[in-house]
C-alpha cells in the first residue's frame, strides 16, 4: 500500500488550507501570445544564486509553453487582485483578453498593478507527484509597491491588517537566511 492511499486527499487539502500563502501569476510569451496561470505554490529559494521555485500541474498547457520557451515572469498579486487571480485560475479562454500588462526586460507579461515581479529563466525541473517543481533563476526584479499582498487561506482570498507604523520589522534568525532584512525574505 502506498503512502498516498493512507492519506485522504480532502483532509490533505483541509489541513494545508490552514497554511496561508501569497498568490502569484506565472506568465510567459511565445508565438501563440501571452499565457499565464494563478499559482500559490511559489517560494523564493536562494539568494546566491538568486533562485525561486513554483509548482505547476504536470499536465498544464501553460506550463508546457513555459518549459518550451524557457523563460517566465512572476507577478506577485496585490490585495485588490482577487478578480485577476480568478481569471488566471480558470482553465481555457484568453486570460489576457481584458488584462492590462507590459513586457518585462525579457518580454514576459507583467500585470499592471502587480505588487512586484521577477523575470526568470528555467534552471531545473524536478518531478513532484502530479505537479512539477520548477526552479527559476531570477534575471531581473521589479519595484515594490506599498499595497498589501493578496493571500489565500482556508479556501478564500484575504488580506493582512495594516502594518503598525513606527515599529521595527521582526527578524527571526531561524526563518530568515540573512540578518536585518526588512522583508519576509
Amino acid at each position: 500500500m502506498t503512502t498516498a492511499a493512507l492519506v485522504d486527499i480532502q483532509q490533505f487539502r483541509r489541513v494545508f488550507g490552514h497554511f496561508c500563502t501569497g498568490v502569484t501569476v506565472i506568465t510567459t510569451l511565445d508565438d501563440e501570445g501571452p499565457a499565464g496561470f494563478a499559482c500559490q505554490a511559489f517560494a523564493p529559494l536562494s539568494l546566491d544564486p538568486p533562485l525561486l521555485l513554483f509548482c505547476p500541474q504536470a499536465g498544464s498547457t501553460t506550463w508546457q509553453r513555459i518549459r518550451d520557451v524557457g523563460v517566465f515572469g512572476v507577478n506577485v498579486l496585490a490585495e485588490a487582485h482577487g478578480p485577476l487571480s480568478r481569471v488566471f485560475g480558470a482553465r481555457g479562454s484568453d486570460k489576457f483578453a481584458d488584462v492590462a500588462w507590459a513586457a518585462s526586460p525579457t518580454g514576459m507579461p507583467i500585470l499592471t498593478g502587480a505588487l512586484t515581479w521577477a523575470d526568470c529563466r528555467v534552471e531545473a525541473v524536478h518531478p513532484g507527484g502530479d505537479h512539477a517543481i520548477v526552479v527559476g533563476r531570477v534575471t531581473a526584479l521589479g519595484e515594490c509597491r506599498d499595497d498589501g499582498p493578496l493571500l489565500f487561506f482556508k479556501g478564500r482570498y484575504c488580506t493582512i491588517a495594516p502594518m503598525p507604523t513606527g515599529e521595527p520589522p521582526e527578524v527571526v534568525d531561524t526563518l530568515l537566511a540573512w540578518p536585518r532584512h526588512t522583508d519576509w525574505i
